[in-house]
């Protein structure tokens, strides 16, 4: 194909094109499309093909401006429970002068990839002071997200509070666009395990949803979540989220040095059993750093086979999905959104830590201007109802499930 008079997009080089890329000739796009030779062409595979991301970004972004606010759904797709998904804004940038990880323009954690294999490491003092300012941040975040959960409220706004606040504070908000999530934080409602994508539906008097934050800063990532009650709550949700965090709370007292990862499994399923809940097997806690997601791996559910020990250094998550009703998961076709099975709720509650010489020191910890205290759903105002008898599980029940 004639180059019409195109010099070559490929980086150094201005011989005059030859050939214009498939993908762009589909999409219609001149700018950065003419090649000299498919040598050329494949050499800058990896950097051009960002070029379709952001020319189908934006043919997404007019569709949904065009589209008008309400529930979708997708054909013959059987949803588990009551919630679906709605009209989602367009994706929003992040200005000049933020610094970005990896994968904000391609979408490709590379850096993370390339480390999966490694092995846990021990952070330096320099390396630690960084983590705690980053999630030291990423707590002012969230605190801001959750002064704006109400019903009525979307998670569209509770997006748009996450990210401006990150941007305040010279932060990336560490979701957007990694692995091309849409956008700064996941919010997952009622029966949503995790990985919600906030959309415009308005937050109901009664649900829950969990807010989970991440921000990157001077080349570290943070990371944490709390599940909120909107309005109040019957006795059924504010049993699971308040056993929910006591699951979290446990296994971080268990945290010190040559304490096995795969222990935080037995101790967190232990309490969910004696509570009548389940606990969701299908994600885990994750080594943070430089990285978003790395070594270690810690499954929340019992007898899990979890590789390494706590050492002095080690700097991870614990967030433990608890559900109502079955542990089994069921994925919408929105590639991210994770529900229950069963369509009864789900919550969670995640801390970034630091193992410390002789225990563990909670980095992303509440603050004292955090909204509504350090235990809130402890407040008589928020909820209908205060406790809710355990459930009793035989080990044969099928709703709980062991490994």
């Amino acid at each position: 194909m004639d180059g019409g008079g195109q010099t070559c997009a490929s980086e150094g080089c201005a011989k005059p094109a030859k050939m214009q890329c498939p993908s762009c000739l589909k999409l219609k796009l001149t700018e950065g499309a003419f090649f000299c030779t498919q040598e050329c062409f494949k050499a800058s595979w990896a950097q051009h093909k960002g070029v379709h991301k952001k020319a189908k970004d934006a043919a997404k972004a007019k569709n949904a401006a065009e589209m008008p606010k309400g529930p979708m759904t997708w054909p013959n797709f059987q949803f588990a429970g009551a919630l679906r998904p709605w009209t989602q804004t367009p994706q929003v940038k992040v200005p000049p002068g933020i610094q970005c990880p990896d994968y904000a323009d391609t979408g490709e954690p590379t850096s993370e990839r390339a480390a999966r294999n490694e092995s846990a490491r021990c952070l330096s003092d320099d390396e630690i002071a960084k983590m705690r300012t980053v999630c030291i941040l990423g707590r002012e975040v969230l605190d801001a997200c959750a002064r704006a959960v109400a019903p009525g409220v979307t998670c569209t706004e509770i997006d748009r509070v996450c990210h401006e606040a990150s941007l305040a504070r010279d932060c990336y908000p560490s979701p957007l666009n990694y692995v091309n999530f849409p956008k700064s934080c996941c919010t997952s409602v009622n029966e949503v395990i995790c990985h919600g994508i906030p959309d415009d539906r308005p937050l109901l008097e009664g649900d829950i949803v969990n807010v989970d934050i991440s921000v990157y800063h001077n080349g570290y990532h943070s990371d944490l979540n709390e599940t909120f009650f909107v309005g109040k709550v019957d006795k059924v949700s504010y049993h699971l989220v308040k056993s929910t965090h006591e699951c979290l709370f446990k296994a971080i007292a268990a945290c010190k040095p040559g304490v096995r990862y795969r222990d935080m499994g037995n101790i967190i399923s232990k309490h969910a059993h004696s509570q009548g809940l389940s606990v969701g097997k299908s994600y885990c806690g994750h080594g943070i750093n430089t990285l978003f997601h790395t070594a270690p791996n810690v499954p929340h559910y019992e007898k899990n086979k979890a590789a390494g020990v706590m050492k002095p250094g080690h700097v991870f998550t614990i967030e433990p999905m608890i559900n109502a009703g079955t542990w089994k998961d069921h994925h919408w076709p929105d590639n991210w959104t994770s529900t229950t099975k069963d369509g009864e709720r789900s919550a969670q509650f995640e801390h970034t830590l630091l193992i410390t010489e002789d225990g563990c020191e909670i980095l992303t910890a509440r603050l004292p201007t955090s909204p509504a205290g350090s235990v809130w759903f402890e407040d008589p105002d928020v909820v209908a109802q205060h406790s809710a008898p355990p459930r009793v599980v035989d080990a044969s029940d099928a709703s709980v499930g062991t490994v």
